[in-house]
């Protein structure tokens, strides 16, 4: 199977009562950091059978952006398992609802994502380090009990891959 690790786009600052900071949406940045991971995603022939996010407004925004962006067009799943205060065990276990699937895309919270993302590519189940900034996206493919990291790319590195794939396939002018 290939997951596919994803922390919610730039959201502004967190507020301090935590039933308002669930609702915080993404900023303009968070906007258009999906639209190039998405639009990167989709250039690198990602396609995944299911999204699943957390229930909190920027993560669910951030999952339904960047699925748009791949062509994604199943529905889009909400699962407790990414909130910011789950636990590996609830991971582990929603997992296990997709262990069927060849290919998902989970988006969610640091600091538990990047826990996740590094105890599922860990050999012994400790916390392996990856550092998983807004926006970034981790490539793990996993067998039996083990994950290995293909890729991890920031909204930034997305943006310049858009960049210069858009640059190449401009039409050159002739010079006389």
């Amino acid at each position: 199977m290939f997951i596919y690790f994803l922390r919610h786009a730039s959201a502004g600052q967190r507020l301090t009562n935590p039933k308002k900071d669930e609702k915080r949406g993404l900023d303009k940045e968070g906007i258009e950091q999906c639209g190039y991971v998405g639009r990167g995603l989709a250039a690198l022939g990602v396609q995944v059978e299911v999204v699943v996010s957390s229930p909190l407004k920027r993560s669910a925004q951030t999952a339904s952006l960047v699925g748009n962006e791949m062509g994604y067009e199943g529905k889009l799943l909400l699962e407790n398992a990414l909130r910011p205060e789950a636990t590996f065990s609830d991971f582990q276990k929603m997992l296990g609802k997709y262990a069927r699937m060849d290919s998902i895309l989970l988006v969610g919270h640091n600091p538990n994502l990047h826990e996740f993302l590094g105890r599922v590519i860990s050999e012994n189940g400790c916390e392996a380090a990856i550092d998983l900034k807004k926006g970034a996206i981790a490539k793990v493919e996993t067998r039996r009990r083990s994950g290995f990291l293909s890729w991890c790319l920031t909204p930034r590195i997305m943006r310049t891959l858009h960049a210069a794939a858009a640059e190449s396939a401009r039409p050159k002018t002739s010079r006389k």
